[in-house]
């Protein structure tokens, strides 16, 4: 994956301002962005690859899933994000004693009006997270499927609409770890994204030791864009052109894990769709109104990751982690398409 350029431009401190442009254009789009980036990148020491896939997962309306183990930074980017945009948020700690109307929301009778009353829960905000997802049952994951698909909840027979824009960031321990459940199939296939953190390096950790001693680095962070500007850089992320023969390319990928012998359950139609939306932001990050070939490759992994299901035999040689080497190899074999602008 390359390593995201520093094409930012710090001399604003904040966007959150009621003042709208009439448009945006490629640079006040890398501005914008990057004024998020980098106040996301204030917390998040060493780690661009993890700022720009929460960037991606926000503007190309979808949602990020990180898994790594306990304490290497997982809530603290999910909470850096949701504190740089003013926009509503709501922190869920997933329980196994969570019930799904704690996410969805209840129909509350009111002996005054005597009719029932919509209560909204949890999940009726723009940045969404869901700390620790794994720790609550199956039951209550699934009342996040509909909303994360549909943008939308239904309770008692009646949807109501989430807000625009919306995010879901959740975190889980890995799998194996005491008193976690795995997420179904059709919850995992709702994230964009799937990344891992992993541990700092040596001059990253003492930085964090030398900062983080005496303050807590969040309570310094404020809005820098607001979420009517985060609308607009969706909206300009979307017009971004992708070719005939690079739609091809991601078709071909996709259909590969279909069909590749140590693959049981292959990318969906769903993931291929993704694949394509978080490539348009990769290249609208990178100053481009076209995508490239390199953005397919370099988003993969995070975008195919988590959907694939090993086949018995690749999964007892322990291809957890393998799975990335098999994404790698079927975006190796690929013939890649010429970059066009047409």
């Amino acid at each position: 994956m390359r390593r995201p350029g520093d094409q930012m431009d710090n001399t604003a401190t904040s966007e959150a301002a009621p003042t709208r442009r009439s448009a945006l254009d490629s640079a006040e789009f890398q501005r914008l962005a990057g004024l998020v980036e980098a106040s996301i990148s204030r917390v998040i020491d060493g780690k661009p690859e993890a700022v720009r896939s929460a960037m991606v997962a926000l503007l190309a309306e979808g949602h990020l899933l990180i898994e790594d183990v306990p304490g290497v930074g997982k809530t603290m980017l999910a909470r850096a994000l949701a504190a740089s945009v003013a926009a509503s948020v709501r922190r869920v700690q997933f329980t196994p004693d969570l019930l799904p109307g704690d996410i969805t929301g209840v129909s509350v009778f009111d002996p005054v009006e005597r009719e029932f009353e919509f209560k909204p829960g949890a999940i009726f905000a723009n940045i969404v997270i869901a700390d620790e997802i794994n720790r609550s049952s199956p039951k209550t994951q699934s009342a996040l499927l509909e909303a994360m698909e549909e943008r939308q909840a239904t309770v008692d027979g009646s949807s109501h609409p989430l807000p625009d824009p919306f995010l879901v960031v959740a975190t889980q321990n890995p799998f194996e770890m005491e008193g976690t459940y795995a997420l179904p199939e059709a919850q995992r296939d709702r994230f964009m994204l799937r990344i891992s953190m992993g541990y700092p390096d040596a001059a990253s950790e003492i930085l964090m030791l030398r900062q983080r001693e005496s303050s807590n680095p969040l309570a310094a962070i404020t809005p820098v864009i607001s979420a009517e500007r985060v609308r607009d850089l969706i909206t300009w992320a979307r017009a971004v052109h992708v070719s005939p023969s690079i739609e091809e390319y991601v078709v071909a990928l996709a259909h590969a894990t279909r069909t590749h012998p140590d693959i049981k359950l292959g990318a969906s139609p769903r993931a291929t769709l993704q694949l394509l939306r978080a490539a348009k932001v990769w290249a609208a990050l990178d100053g481009r109104a076209f995508v490239i070939p390199d953005d397919i490759t370099d988003l993969i992994v995070p975008v195919f990751v988590h959907r694939i299901i090993p086949s018995r035999v690749s999964a007892r040689g322990g291809n957890t982690g393998g799975v990335t080497a098999i994404l790698e190899r079927i975006a190796r074999s690929m013939q890649v398409p010429l970059a066009t602008r047409s």
